[in-house]
């Protein structure tokens, strides 16, 4: 098979799954804001904190349980990508 037709399907997968990822970690952030009467969304302080903290951290310094929620998003790749380096 042609090698830019297999990246060309590895990306359209791959960008599949971060849709799919990113769309449920949305209806995850709206879930836990407070609906304004404007339509705007207000994200308690309590997950604004954890957050930003979380964002400023480099991956090999979060906390285990924070590390192991990142590595099951890998996990969701993977298929992909094994069933691309098989071709």
């Amino acid at each position: 098979m042609d090698t830019d037709k297999i990246i060309d399907d590895l990306v359209e997968n791959l960008a599949a799954i971060e849709h799919a990822r990113w769309s449920h970690w949305q209806r995850y952030l709206h879930g836990k804001c407070l609906p304004q009467s404007d339509g705007s969304l207000l994200i308690p302080a309590d997950l604004v904190e954890r957050w930003q903290r979380q964002m400023e951290t480099p991956f090999e310094k979060l906390a285990e349980a924070e590390k192991e929620s990142d590595r099951k998003q890998v996990q969701k790749y993977l298929p992909i990508i094994k069933a691309a380096l098989r071709r």
